[in-house]
């Protein structure tokens, strides 16, 4: 998908708006079968990057976002541990703990109790809304996963999920916030980044 370079807050909100409508529709055109037979794909494509890792940590999606869970079951078989964000509350920093996601969260999906032990996953599948050819990422605007991740991106894989779609043709650029991903992964593959 062909976007033009953003430089400013406006122009990042709008692509935002206009890649999460993208995401809804292609979800919602997907049957059933075809949805599980790509997240099934994607999970193939990560196998290697699950093979290398010792914790592997994801996120439960939303209806539109792509499925991880498929790639933590397999990593679980593959004998690595499993971590999924936790949140104390909507405004508190993002956690990754070990664990079911048994336990309502603040943002409405299901985590890891906070009495689950936190994590430091060395492989952390990243949701997103886009990325471009540098590994910046545009997610939901609500600058948690960068907060998280700028403590963690010196002992981990970062690798963003999503449809084959998401990962844009043009740069989207950089807040000086942002944490950029090492890679991008999606049914078709993965595409590396020169990041670190």
């Amino acid at each position: 998908m062909v976007v033009p370079s953003t430089s400013s807050p406006a122009d990042k909100t709008a692509l935002r708006a206009a890649l999460r409508a993208r995401r809804r529709d292609y979800a919602a055109s997907l049957p059933p079968e075809t949805r599980t037979l790509l997240e099934d794909y994607l999970t193939a494509a990560l196998e290697p990057l699950l093979f290398a890792a010792r914790i592997v940590a994801a996120y439960q999606p939303m209806k539109d976002e792509i499925s991880p869970l498929g790639a933590l079951a397999r990593a679980r078989a593959l004998g690595k541990a499993t971590a999924l964000p936790a949140f104390a509350a909507r405004d508190s920093r993002m956690t990754f703990r070990s664990g079911e996601a048994s336990e309502a969260g603040p943002w409405g999906l299901l985590q890891p109790p906070l009495s689950a032990p936190p994590v430091q996953p060395d492989l952390i599948l990243v949701p997103l809304v886009g990325c471009d050819p540098l590994g910046n990422r545009i997610g939901m605007g609500q600058g948690h996963y960068d907060r998280a991740l700028e403590g963690l991106r010196n002992n981990a894989r970062l690798v963003g999920i999503g449809w084959e779609f998401q990962l844009l043709d043009a740069e989207i650029g950089a807040d000086p916030w942002d944490q950029p991903l090492d890679a991008f992964a999606s049914p078709a593959g993965i595409t590396e980044f020169n990041t670190k």
